[in-house]
């Protein structure tokens, strides 16, 4: 017989005792269940035992947490968790070292269990841990194992860290600015700092104020991983809690100190593999970064900026100089503004004044500081494509300026700028670390790209928005890709033209949509009758539930209902009139109904009687999508019961459902959608085992009948 299922068979060992094997009642206390595996072995004050599991932390078990232990589990019995934690905050008193190592290292393996941090908490276990910490007499294994117990505890976040004290903090700051210091201390000493900054600002000033950034730099150059870690972890969270004024004078002193090159040759190309947290932190990185582009990114032009109108028309003189130059005196005012007008136009500009085009945000400025960017560090590219497109018919010129603001709007968007940073991404691109001025050099590649896609593409200026698609699907498969520098993302997304576009478009769809090898085919055919079976099940049971329908009078008002169902036989149909409001009423009460074998047609759309009349107004079109009709003998004259759909899904329901009734195929439009959808995950079900293995477009040869059936059991000859 099978025990209960509250019941569950665990092993309960103790040291020097034989393991016992017991039945545990879930329903029974917990105090309960210890007296009795206590009393087993003859021990007394079943108060002072708890249980823990027997692997991984040896958490210990409570009324909350004892729904975890499942059938073969191995729990222990040890000492209960208050008198744990007394014995273990006595020993941290002891004026031995060695005991209170031992002492520290217990607690360590025990302080990630909440029950335990609750009674060491409670018993001040936070401040004689901070006391060994601020003392430093021992600044080896001890204080080592006391900075773990802290921030084990202080994760369970019990305790704010805002309660911290300034002269705490400020010890923790010695350890990690000590030149001489444990490899062990500096990463976790780091990383309780990276948690008082990221909880408290008041202590986070303090951090920032104490802690240079040569220093985190010093850290950052160390070849050990863990140290790198937390260095970069501290130094993201400084950059967090910063103004976006100081993370600016933050970020620009590290990278005149060559951190964005070190972080590239040291830690994203280093032999050691790029932990996840790492990987975290360079993410981040990477956001607050591009995030000093937002300003800009949200300021639209100022056409009374002298500064802003000077860069426009150096933008203007460097894509038109020779036409610029004979701009002399001799031209007045008036054909001077025209000419420029007309440039900024051949630019691509939508506006003679192009600081109307630039007064959408985003991109504002930013828009304004790409162009002027690929106009003085790729000049030859730049005038190349600004000549290049006015000497092209009007309609298949690539507008630059209205490119450069679109695609600027586009990479915002892929990278995210401006978005708050996310607790647990990691996707950073290698390239950012790779290259000055990542953004614009971004830039730079990709508005050559969308010139070469738009001559790929022939492209009109009605084409602009479906250009920019393709490009969209570029930029994004490639860094996607994470390639490690630019010139290796310019070599993989020009390796992208439009027709491989395409075919990626189109093997994707094939993808999805499931393959099309003939196994496939015929494994579909076989399934077909199966699921159309399950499809009808689903359409009777549909009716069966029933439906509420409006009547129409003759002068098409829908003002009465009327409820109709499927008996559960699947011989009758059952109707009737409701009140508005009411609920839907039950088979006995409906005091209409139509024995199915007495239905002669179904009937939709216009052939309904219903709506077969005079007149073709739009009410009267709009039921003709929603109409159906059974036709059955009464006496000796044909009669109808007629219908209204509700909606169009209620129309394919009841004419499959009525269809199947009466033996006919089901061919609704949701029957097709429904099969196809079956298909397609009944398909992917049968394929799950075959994943990754390649399926023959024929089946494999049937080899020849063996020689001789000596082999066969002769199943006549009886055995003695």
């Amino acid at each position: 017989m099978a025990p209960p299922r509250n019941v569950v068979k665990i092993a309960v060992q103790m040291p020097d005792a034989i393991p016992q094997l017991i039945q545990l009642d879930q329903a029974k206390p917990l105090a309960a269940v210890l007296k009795e595996v206590c009393d087993a072995w003859s021990l007394v004050h079943a108060e002072s035992y708890a249980l823990q599991f027997a692997d991984g932390h040896r958490r210990y078990i409570t009324e909350n947490n004892r729904t975890e232990i499942k059938n073969g589990s191995i729990l222990c019995l040890s000492t209960a968790p208050d008198l744990e934690a007394e014995r273990l905050l006595g020993g941290l008193q002891s004026g031995s070292r060695e005991r209170r190592r031992e002492t520290l290292q217990h607690l360590v393996s025990l302080a990630p269990d909440v029950t335990f941090a609750q009674e060491v908490i409670s018993r001040d276990g936070l401040q004689k841990l901070g006391t060994i910490i601020e003392d430093g007499d021992d600044l080896g294994e001890v204080l080592t194992l006391a900075l773990r117990a802290f921030l084990e505890l202080m994760e369970h976040g019990m305790v704010s860290w805002e309660t911290l004290s300034i002269p705490f903090v400020r010890k923790v700051v010695c350890y990690v600015n000590m030149n001489l210091m444990d490899a062990w201390v500096q990463p976790l000493a780091l990383r309780l700092l990276e948690s008082v900054t990221l909880s408290s600002p008041a202590l986070g000033q303090l951090v920032k104020s104490e802690v240079p950034l040569d220093r985190l730099l010093v850290h950052l150059q160390v070849m050990n991983q863990q140290l790198q870690t937390k260095a970069m972890a501290l130094l993201t969270a400084l950059l967090q809690g910063a103004s976006p004024t100081e993370r600016k004078h933050m970020l620009d002193y590290l990278w005149q100190r060559n951190l964005r090159q070190f972080i590239y040759k040291n830690i994203i190309h280093s032999a050691a593999p790029l932990g996840d947290e790492m990987a975290h932190h360079l993410y981040v990185l990477q956001a607050l970064t591009l995030g000093l582009l937002e300003p800009r990114m949200r300021t639209p032009l100022d056409p009374y900026s002298q500064e802003q109108r000077e860069q426009l028309q150096a933008l203007r003189q460097a894509a038109f100089e020779s036409e610029g130059e004979s701009l002399g005196t001799g031209l007045s005012a008036d054909r001077r503004h025209s000419l420029c007008a007309r440039e900024f136009r051949k630019l691509g500009f939508s506006n003679s004044n192009p600081a109307q085009d630039l007064e959408r945000v985003p991109p504002g400025l930013l828009a304004l500081d790409n162009m002027l960017y690929f106009s003085r560090h790729a000049p030859s590219a730049y005038s190349r494509f600004v000549l290049e497109n006015s000497s092209r018919e009007d309609k298949h010129e690539c507008p630059f300026a209205r490119s450069s603001i679109q695609l600027t709007v586009l990479l915002c968007e892929l990278l995210r700028v401006g978005e708050p940073c996310s607790e647990t991404a990691q996707d950073f691109s290698p390239m950012f670390f790779g290259q000055d001025q990542s953004f614009h050099e971004l830039f730079c590649v990709s508005i050559q790209l969308l010139n070469k896609t738009w001559k790929e593409m022939r492209a009109t200026q009605e084409d602009f928005d479906k250009v920019m698609q393709v490009v969209r699907e570029q930029l994004a498969r490639t860094l996607a890709l994470k390639p490690s520098s630019l010139e290796l993302f310019r070599t993989k997304v020009n390796a992208l033209p439009y027709g491989e576009v395409l075919r990626l478009r189109q093997t994707e769809r094939l993808h999805q949509e499931g393959t099309l090898a003939p196994p496939i085919l015929e494994l579909r055919e076989k399934l077909k009758p199966e699921l159309m079976g399950l499809i009808r099940q689903q359409r009777l049971l549909r009716l069966c539930e029933g439906t509420l329908f409006r009547k129409i009078s003759s002068r098409r008002r829908q003002d009465k209902l009327w409820f109709c169902c499927l008996s559960p036989n699947h011989k009758v149909l059952q109707y009737g009139d409701v009140e508005e409001g009411a609920s839907p009423p039950t088979l006995e009460s409906l005091p209409e109904q139509l024995p199915v074998a007495d239905i002669k047609a179904l009937l939709t759309g216009k052939d309904c009687p219903h709506v077969r009349e005079k007149g073709s107004g739009k009410q009267n079109k709009d039921l003709y999508e929603l109409a159906f009709s059974v036709s059955y003998d009464h006496g000796e004259a044909e009669a109808y019961l007629n219908f209204i759909a509700p909606s169009k899904r209620e129309f394919h329901l009841w004419t499959d459902g009525l269809s199947a009734l009466l033996g006919s195929p089901m061919g609704s439009e949701q029957t097709r959608l429904d099969l196809e959808q079956l298909l397609t995950m009944e398909t992917k079900l049968r394929l799950l085992e075959l994943e990754n293995v390649p399926i023959p477009e024929q089946p494999p040869p049937i080899p020849p009948p063996p020689t001789n059936f000596n082999f066969c059991y002769d199943c006549s000859i009886a055995e003695p």
